[in-house]
């Protein structure tokens, strides 16, 4: 392992102190592929999520930066998820804007998954970090739509000037949080080279106004503008629950080595047992209690058990206690992976 980490990425055959190079370009298109293989056909849509998390640091490692939002010095990894299937796991500095390199990795991704579904629809959702005039502008060149949160500001705000207000006067008699929505045209006085279709939401809460902003390709007539938003938009909440299991769970901020080439490869590491993880839950742990469990549940009920090991020349023997209560689980997920991997087991 310390070798993979400290071999540089140059070293060939002649070189003095050779040892182990990876290819980061064969690992990114790993995940696609395990990504396409668990399903059996392609699907009608697909939501590719992204989102970048604080990754804090606690010395001098390579590409150290205070991050004023997160209060630390940190990396910025940027993720990109298909519900709850990993694609991608980018180390970056934190001194960066936060969609930095989203554009490349999001037409890395989608060309691998348009090999195989060359006919699958693609949305691209993402909050406000990455409402860039470069992503939206390659996303419409290239039969991709996207939901993007949108910082809001004076000129947006004054458009539900009547919105906020109506909503303020029924908080007002109810005294329960009040939304409305609505639907506009937008573009910015500089950076968007067109207008787009906004949808405002004007809430107003106990604690007073609260108005949010999206911005999409998605048509009306497709998606209302409180559909889009409540059940289009925030269900990218839910990617943050798969970056926190990485990153609490799988130990994905272990990031403590010296230079970042070695650091990615500790993020891969975690992101493959992310994966691995994800796989068994999805083929092993099917039609049993477990089969929604997140991945600390499974690490710490099914993984982390005592047994006896006993290897003879066909065969290993792995002996439980009699009174393990998951041994229920244990053999249907044994059925379940005689069932979808025959010649392996």
């Amino acid at each position: 392992m310390n070798r993979l980490e400290l071999t540089p990425s140059d070293a060939t055959q002649k070189s003095r102190y050779k040892k182990i190079v990876y290819d980061k370009s064969q690992v990114g298109k790993y995940f696609v592929e395990m990504f396409l293989k668990s399903t059996d056909k392609q699907p009608s849509k697909i939501v590719l999520d992204l989102d970048a998390t604080d990754d804090p640091l606690f010395g001098n490692q390579e590409g150290k930066f205070y991050h004023g939002y997160y209060g630390c010095y940190c990396y910025l990894p940027l993720y990109i998820f298909c519900g709850d299937q990993l694609l991608c796991a980018k180390l970056r500095e934190s001194g960066i804007d936060g969609s930095a390199g989203s554009k490349d990795e999001v037409e890395r991704i989608v060309k691998e998954i348009r090999k195989e579904w060359p006919t699958v629809r693609i949305i691209l959702r993402g909050d406000s970090g990455f409402c860039r005039e470069e992503l939206m502008f390659w996303c419409e060149e290239n039969e991709v739509e996207y939901i993007f949160g949108l910082s809001k500001n004076k000129r947006l705000k004054a458009m539900i000037e009547q919105e906020e207000e109506a909503a303020k006067q029924k908080h007002i008699e109810t005294g329960k949080a009040v939304r409305a929505f609505k639907d506009m045209t937008y573009k910015t006085l500089k950076s968007w080279s067109k207008h787009r279709r906004v949808i405002a939401k004007a809430e107003y809460l106990s604690k007073g106004a609260n108005p949010r902003f999206v911005v999409t390709s998605l048509k009306a007539e497709e998606f209302g503008a409180k559909e889009l938003y409540e059940k289009q938009y925030c269900a990218r909440g839910d990617m943050e629950n798969r970056i926190k299991e990485q990153q609490l769970y799988l130990f994905a901020d272990r990031t403590s080595t010296e230079t970042m080439r070695a650091n990615q490869l500790r993020l891969w590491f975690s992101s493959i047992a992310y994966i691995l993880l994800n796989e068994l839950k999805r083929v092993g742990l099917q039609s049993t209690e477990m089969s929604g469990a997140q991945c600390h549940t499974i690490r710490n009920k099914l993984l982390k058990i005592g047994a006896q090991v006993r290897i003879s020349v066909r065969r290993v023997f792995v002996s439980f206690a009699s009174g393990c209560p998951y041994q229920d689980i244990y053999q249907q997920v044994y059925r379940n992976l005689r069932k979808a991997y025959p010649l392996i087991c």
